[in-house]
């Protein structure tokens, strides 16, 4: 094994200006990119702190206690990413989901939500407000995250295994404390419940099937995401790689499954139902699903754009720059001014890494370029 080589983080340096309009430009509603992906989903970054240190995505030997984060004024304020989050609606946006770091650390999040619940899809709908979590505040904050106006959670899991998962999250924290938080969850009526976890071969692939058994029957949608190279500091490695056939193979060795229709345009999972004996989806049993983003890339019709928590606007999850809506939120720009640069930025876009990714340099697909950190626009 070749010695793992950490780079220097800084997010800092990864920003584009983003000029002023001259003149302002409606939002239309139907916003379509370069290779006509049109922007339906938008995820929002609240924080770049974390309480876990998984390798995969926050290795402890860069996060540590000397790891300058982005101080409080720097963060958009909750009133700023409710204005940003507005003109992204006006262009088509249906869903937005939090993301962080770990959301629940954000004081009084659930006043961000609020905000957000009130505003309306083009069409006149409520928007799709979800959120992803390590599930270690989820206990506590359910009942609240509910009644602010959340609608779903998505918890990240990577094993049953209390071994296996306090080495993986690397602060010792229990398993039996992230289920509890599901469970309150499903109490608070915040599904349905997604839980998702990374494949890591040779880490916790052996948790695969046992993931699989406790979550059937559940009404959670258990998803397996193979192991990205995402960011610069978490060492990947393609032979740490489980395709997802490869996991959708290791349980149909015990769990028939049988396959199913996407739930939506532009959904990143391969969705697969429990078999009845004969051989039809048991919706009681439930389903699962494998995100495949390095064997079976869905670049073609991604219709995702992230915001980081200080306002940079990331057209890819691999991306190695953002472009900086900041000045435009707290300068002069009007709304209809900050709709129009949103639009040009989504409209010459044409990130396909995930597609590329074969044909890329050794240290490129190595995780040692800039690209910028999942912890920090979220996954």
């Amino acid at each position: 094994m070749s010695e793992r080589v950490i780079p220097l983080v800084d997010q800092r340096l990864a920003a584009i200006p983003v000029p002023l309009p001259a003149a302002s430009e409606p939002a239309t509603g139907l916003l379509i990119d370069a290779l006509g992906r049109p922007l339906r989903d938008l995820r929002i970054s609240v924080t770049d702190r974390c309480n876990f240190r998984c390798s995969y995505c926050m290795p402890k030997e860069v996060f540590d206690k000397d790891y300058p984060y982005l101080p409080h004024n720097a963060l958009l304020s909750f009133e700023e990413i409710t204005r940003v989050a507005r003109q992204f609606v006006a262009h088509g946006v249906q869903k937005i989901r939090l993301t962080g770091g770990e959301p629940l650390l954000r004081k009084n999040i659930e006043i961000l939500i609020a905000q957000l619940a009130e505003l309306r899809t083009v069409d006149g709908h409520p928007l799709d407000i979800t959120l992803t979590t390590n599930g270690s505040l989820l206990e506590r904050k359910a009942a609240s995250l509910k009644a602010a106006g959340l609608q779903r959670v998505t918890v990240s899991l990577d094993g049953l295994d209390d071994t296996i998962f306090r080495a993986m999250n690397d602060v010792d924290f229990p398993v039996e404390d992230v289920l509890r938080g599901i469970e309150a969850a499903r109490q608070a009526g915040l599904g349905p419940i997604k839980v998702n976890m990374v494949v890591k071969r040779g880490t916790n692939d052996h948790e695969i099937l046992p993931m699989a058994r406790h979550f059937m029957n559940s009404g959670v949608v258990l998803r397996f995401i193979e192991y990205m190279d995402v960011g610069a500091t978490n060492g990947w490695r393609m032979d740490e790689v489980m395709p997802s056939a490869e996991v959708i193979a290791r349980i149909r060795s015990e769990l028939p499954l049988v396959q199913l229709d996407p739930a939506a345009p532009g959904e990143t999972a391969e969705r697969w139902g429990y078999a009845d004996a004969h051989g039809k989806h048991d919706t009681q049993a439930g389903e699962i699903g494998v995100i495949s983003s390095v064997t079976q890339a869905f670049c073609s019709d991604c219709n995702r754009a992230r915001l980081s928590t200080e306002g940079k606007l990331y057209l890819c999850l691999f991306g190695t720059q953002g472009h900086d809506l900041k000045p435009l939120v707290r300068g002069t720009a009007t709304d209809e001014q900050l709709a129009a640069a949103i639009a040009a930025i989504w409209r010459p876009r044409r990130d396909r890494y995930s597609e590329l990714r074969a044909s890329l340099p050794p240290d490129v697909t190595a995780g040692t370029s800039r690209r910028i950190e999942m912890s920090y626009i979220g996954g």
